[in-house]
């Protein structure tokens, strides 16, 4: 049996412990890795390792001894409970062994959990686990989390009733970092709400997000943007020295200035066009955005996105002049302009 969007999200979250096995195969090892610990820890509970309920063991293990298998699935433990034969990395090579499990497989014997990498159609693993009336087989795709699974891992670090501009702050913060390292984060979050009684915020979102070089990119162009060209040099000598190029700098110029001049050219004036970007901005980072693109105009953010177009070509091309000079006189005319 074949499981896809929200029925597979909804078997992850409640999987039926009847099942023979589940096979989970995608390209992207976290996000596998992700939905077998939340399925493992659905099936036996928080002491199902402890209680020698779960066995685990590898495809290269497996290869060598087919044997390993059926032992984990027959095996009788110490503690009463479901338990899990867990086997990890599998390959196509292993579909006859897990063939002859699955139809060997009675009622008390231990569910297969299966982790594969991506799996064509016509995978001989898929078809066994696919074509078999009680197993499933679910593939994880590079889909950014959807709202359900957001709010399912608020609901496990604590936190219920997130507002939508909460909601939506997290699912910008989806579409930028990996699976395991949004759980990390939402945890985080769960921690520093302990015991406070205040409803998240999107400040406090912020505060506990993974800061990464990027933001250091956006102070620059901050400072460029509110024309302080006396700030410009010292901050700029500490980007370069954490070892970000002329070229990344440039680029994420022009996409500061085109979210400017976006929101700057809305009909409906800045507090319109601000709705349109995408990932969408909150808290204190959207109003300075509104500010500056109201200061500038859209006719000036259309001459800076010109000279910003001009330098990236120039360091794209054969140009022998130093790449960090021609960035820093760009960056100290838009500054100017700014001023004005």
């Amino acid at each position: 049996m074949k499981l896809t969007g929200p029925a597979a999200n909804a078997y992850f979250r409640k999987p039926d412990p009847a099942h023979t096995g589940l096979l989970i195969f995608g390209a992207d090892p976290m996000r596998v890795a992700t939905k077998r610990q939340e399925v493992i820890a659905a099936l036996v509970g928080p002491t199902g390792e402890e209680e020698m309920r779960l066995t685990r063991m590898n495809g290269a293990e497996l290869r060598k001894d087919a044997a390993l298998l059926y032992d984990a699935i027959k095996a009788q433990g110490f503690f009463p409970g479901h338990r899990v034969a867990f086997v990890e990395d599998a390959t196509d090579g292993l579909s006859k062994v897990f063939n002859a499990a699955l139809a060997d497989w009675q009622p008390g014997d231990a569910q297969v959990i299966v982790t594969a990498g991506q799996l064509t159609a016509k995978s001989a693993l898929r078809k066994v686990f696919e074509g078999h009336r009680n197993a499933v087989a679910i593939g994880i795709y590079d889909d950014p989390p959807s709202v359900a699974d957001i709010e399912q891992a608020l609901a496990q670090a604590g936190i219920s009733d997130a507002s939508r501009d909460v909601m939506d702050a997290l699912m910008a913060l989806a579409s930028t970092l990996e699976p395991g390292d949004l759980r990390q984060t939402i945890e985080k979050i769960g921690l520093y709400k302990r015991d406070d009684a205040e409803p998240l915020s999107v400040a406090d979102v912020e505060a506990n997000a993974p800061q990464s070089a990027e933001v250091d990119v956006d102070d620059i162009l901050d400072v460029v943007a509110s024309g302080q060209a006396d700030r410009l040099g010292p901050v700029l000598r500490n980007l370069y020295a954490q070892g970000v190029t002329p070229v990344t700098l440039c680029i994420g110029a022009m996409r500061h200035f085109r979210r400017l001049h976006t929101v700057a050219s809305d009909p409906g004036g800045p507090g319109a066009g601000i709705g349109r970007l995408r990932p969408p901005v909150f808290g204190p980072r959207r109003d300075k955005i509104m500010n500056q693109a109201s200061r500038w105009g859209r006719d000036r953010l259309e001459r800076a996105l010109t000279a910003l177009t001009d330098v990236d070509l120039q360091l794209r091309s054969a140009n022998t002049a130093p790449q960090d000079a021609l960035m820093e006189r760009t960056l100290i005319r838009l500054a100017m302009m700014g001023r004005r």
